[in-house]
Order: C-alpha cells, then structure tokens, then sequence
C-alpha cells in the first residue's frame, strides 16, 4: 500500500469538518469512496470506485460517485490524473510528493520520484526569477510490455 502523510482517520476527520463547514448532510458515500481510493493506493477511475464499493453502499451510483469526487478534488482531499480520452483516475491527495510515468497503449500508471528533476526545476524557476509554488509531471511512454508485444 502506498504510504500517506495522514492516515484514514485523520483524513476523514478532516472530511466531516468539511462537510459540516459546506452544510452538507452527512454521507457515508464520502467516506467510502475516500476509502476505496486510499486503501487501493493506486488510480482510480469513477468506475473502478463504484465496483470497489457497491456491495458495502447500496445507494451508490456512478453519478453520485461524480459529484462526490468533485466535490473531494475541490475541497483538496483527491487529486485528479487526466490520464486519456478515458476519463481521469484520482488518488489521494496527502500522498508523498511524486510525477508519474503513463503509458498511452495500456493505461498502466508507475509513479516516481527523482531528486534530480526536483532541483532541475527549482533551478529553472530561479532563473525566470520565480518561486516553484508546485508542479505536476506527467511522462507518457509506451511501457515495457507493451513494447515486448509489438516485436
């Protein structure tokens, strides 16, 4: 499993804050979709949630799953990856600072982190005298099985 800044609990006590600050009702929905993408540690399309958590939350629908991700990518609790024409993918947003490597023939998503890059773009910022506030990084490639299955 991935490693968080915050745990589960921390996150979703976060969350309840949140909903009682927007004067949402309570949903269970919130916290189970939080939970299937923290626990997966991975990627997660709107589609792989709704599999994750249908047996345990009767009411979901694909469409709520929608409006509760936006609403969690707007209050900073996940993070969204425009991965292709398939839609984006999310993943929890305290996880430790990283980019990603994506290939565009299977979808399959590796993370990385590489301190190098990380000062490459400190420096390029310094020299456009500027302040890096953040940054994300996304490398598309064509992975390695993939390109085994096309010689």
């Amino acid at each position: 499993m991935k490693k968080y800044k915050e745990s589960l609990k921390t996150i979703l006590d976060r969350l309840h804050l949140s909903i009682k600050k927007n004067n949402l009702k309570n949903s269970k929905q919130r916290e189970y979709i939080l939970k299937a993408i923290y626990e997966d540690g991975g990627h997660l399309s709107p589609e792989d949630i709704f599999v994750s958590i249908k047996k345990t939350c009767k009411n979901a629908s694909i469409s709520s799953i929608y409006r509760i991700l936006s609403f969690l990518e707007k209050e900073g609790f996940v993070k969204s990856l425009e991965i292709d024409k398939s839609g984006k993918r999310y993943e929890i947003a305290s996880g430790l600072h990283h980019d990603h490597i994506i290939c565009v023939e299977c979808g399959k998503i590796e993370e990385f982190c590489n301190e190098e890059i990380e000062k490459l773009q400190v420096e390029v910022t310094h020299s456009y005298k500027a302040k890096l506030v953040g940054h994300d990084m996304l490398l598309y490639v064509v992975c390695e099985s993939c390109l085994a299955k096309t010689k």
